[in-house]
């Protein structure tokens, strides 16, 4: 277990430029939940893994109202004995307060935006990813770091962020089967986002961070290459492309692959990606 610094009397309930709230106010955008109900009447909610208690009774801690935590075993698709941890406050006060920050009432997987006030980036950051993120090691033993997000802001806004700490760019699409955005980042961008978002003395939850500590041990095998960095399409490469309209001349105008050009070919011609503005 690490040391945290939790809230003292002074601090001012979500205060995004305070780590620990910003991480908080994260991890609520992406697992908590705004129920409405009748009159003044609604609650704040968490449900974690019953493994992860612990964050809650930060959350707790952090939360200058009333608020219970408790455990409790229910039936799911996955287990027929699912033991999870619920953190609920029902105070008016401090629900307004994350509504106005940026947590809407009901669903809310395509609403929610990164904070339009200043914020501690990483800290906000490592929440969404504790609470909708993965990270450690793949099948092959690679370590990687990944985002699932149904908003696109907020996947722009990871994407964004990690091409700070990384360098690497990612194109956001939208997957076929779940309509979703997934971020993806393996091996030494993995651990270079791992590193920058969970520092010591942050607040996280413990397998995670156990997790980001973990991935640090990994080298890179003798003899693996490093590939290059993925080239972005930009309009005037698109426009060439559809003026030649020939995957192969494209390729050696461009200078790149013929399997590159085909695909890209197709995406502008069915309408797969913007066809770029004359």
């Amino acid at each position: 277990m690490v040391e945290r610094s939790l809230s003292a009397p002074a601090r001012r309930f979500m205060d995004l430029e305070d780590p620990d709230y910003a991480y908080m106010f994260g991890f609520l955008q992406a697992d908590g939940h705004l129920h409405q109900g009748t009159g003044r009447k609604g609650r704040l909610s968490v449900e974690i893994n019953a493994r992860d208690v612990h964050i809650l009774h930060d959350f707790q801690r952090l939360t200058p109202y009333y608020s219970s935590v408790r455990e409790r075993v229910r039936t799911t698709n996955f287990a027929e004995q699912h033991r999870s941890a619920l953190w609920t406050v029902y105070s008016l006060e401090a629900r307004t307060t994350v509504n106005e920050l940026g947590l809407p009432y009901g669903k809310k997987s395509l609403l929610i935006r990164p904070p339009r006030i200043g914020f501690r980036r990483r800290d906000y950051i490592r929440g969404i990813i504790d609470a909708d993120g993965s990270l450690g090691w793949t099948a092959e033993g690679f370590p990687y770091l990944s985002l699932t997000s149904a908003s696109t802001e907020l996947a722009a806004y990871m994407s964004h962020y990690a091409q700070e700490v990384t360098g690497a760019e990612r194109m956001l699409r939208r997957n076929t089967r779940d309509h979703v955005y997934v971020l993806t980042y393996f091996k030494e961008q993995a651990q270079r986002l791992a590193e920058h978002l969970y520092y010591p003395g942050s607040l996280a939850l413990d397998h995670k961070r156990a997790n980001a500590a973990a991935m640090q041990s990994w080298t890179r095998p003798a003899g693996m290459k490093v590939g290059p960095p993925r080239r972005r399409w930009t309009p005037e490469d698109d426009r060439e492309l559809l003026r030649l309209g020939d995957p192969a001349a494209a390729a050696a105008v461009l200078r790149r692959t013929h399997q590159g050009c085909a695909l890209r070919l197709w995406r502008l011609r069915t309408g797969q990606v913007t066809t770029p503005t004359v």
